[in-house]
């Protein structure tokens, strides 16, 4: 099954279900995904600019995020999960 695109519009449910990678990715850049071992609702860009993000800012993350997705073989950065347990 194909994974979906990530794109602004991608739920963010759907980004840590088919990108586990998008989790420790996004708490870098300083948006939490996950609250409580949930996915937070609404989109990528929405999360985003909650952050207050610049456009062009957002358009860096989806570039990135994008590159990381094609490199999903890399063991060593895509496969380590975060431990939602010891989140503040």
């Amino acid at each position: 099954m194909a994974k979906t695109e990530i794109t602004k519009d991608i739920l963010i449910e759907t980004l840590v279900e088919e990108y586990p990678f998008s989790v420790r990715f996004l708490m870098e850049k300083g948006i939490r995904c996950i609250m409580c071992g949930e996915p937070i609702w609404g989109t990528l860009e929405e999360a985003c600019i909650e952050k207050r993000f610049s456009e062009e800012k957002i358009e860096a993350i989806l570039a990135e995020m994008k590159s990381l997705a094609e490199k999903g073989d890399n063991p060593g950065q895509l496969d380590t999960k975060v431990d939602v347990k010891k989140m503040d």
